[in-house]
Order: C-alpha cells, then sequence, then structure tokens
C-alpha cells in the first residue's frame, strides 16, 4: 500500500499562471493542476507543447473554480466544482471568472507543459 501527498510532489512544473504538481506510483502519474484567473492553454502552454492545440487526453476531477473547453471542433463545455471530465485530445481550455481552477488529472499528465524533446 502506498499514499503520497501532493504538498511532497515529485515533480512540480511551472508555467505562466499555473502549476502542476506531479505525484508518481511506478508507471502512474497523479498530477494537481492550479491555474490562475486569466489563465489559457492557447497563451500559457502552447509555446511549451508546440502544437496547435492541446494534444493530452484528461480524465479529471475539478476541485475549484471553473474550467471552459473548446474542443478543436467547436464543441464547448463548461466544468465546476465537483464534476469530473474526460477531455479527448484537441482542445484550448480557459479560466472564468476570478477563482483559481484546481483540479486532479489521472490520465494525460505525464509530459504535460513539459518541453519537446526533440531529436537530432
Amino acid at each position: 500500500m502506498l499514499g503520497k501527498n501532493f504538498s511532497k510532489a515529485d515533480e512540480v512544473r511551472e508555467f505562466p499562471m499555473g502549476k502542476l504538481e506531479l505525484i508518481k506510483f511506478g508507471d502512474k502519474t497523479v498530477a494537481k493542476a492550479t491555474l490562475q484567473p486569466g489563465w489559457v492553454w492557447s497563451k500559457s502552454v502552447k509555446d511549451i507543447a508546440q502544437t496547435e492545440s492541446c494534444e493530452v487526453a484528461h480524465f479529471q476531477y475539478h476541485a475549484s473554480g471553473t474550467l471552459h473547453v473548446k474542443m478543436d471542433n467547436g464543441k464547448e463545455l463548461e466544468f465546476k466544482p465537483g464534476e469530473v471530465s474526460m477531455i479527448p485530445p484537441g482542445h484550448d481550455a480557459w479560466v472564468v471568472g476570478n477563482e483559481p481552477v484546481v483540479l486532479i488529472d489521472f490520465q494525460g499528465m505525464v509530459d504535460y507543459a513539459k518541453p519537446a524533446q526533440h531529436t537530432h
């Protein structure tokens, strides 16, 4: 049996207006994302990911704040505290209002906001 706490995360990644705290259990990773008011994926993470939209699939529990997600196909949804979402690759997202978004992601954060690796 194992237990860990985000206050002692295995890895922390900071990016404009946001922070990711990762806990690793072997090949499994759980991440706590804190996104500040004004955070927009296409402004804060796009240059790091080097993709036109977020190409990561997410399975998330939304603890606080409101997150608006717009898929590349035009579909839009907002996620609020207490909700669980499954978001496929190909989306932009942003914080709505003045409350930070805090979410726990059980999928897709292993390489999130990590600079793209280039092979030469």
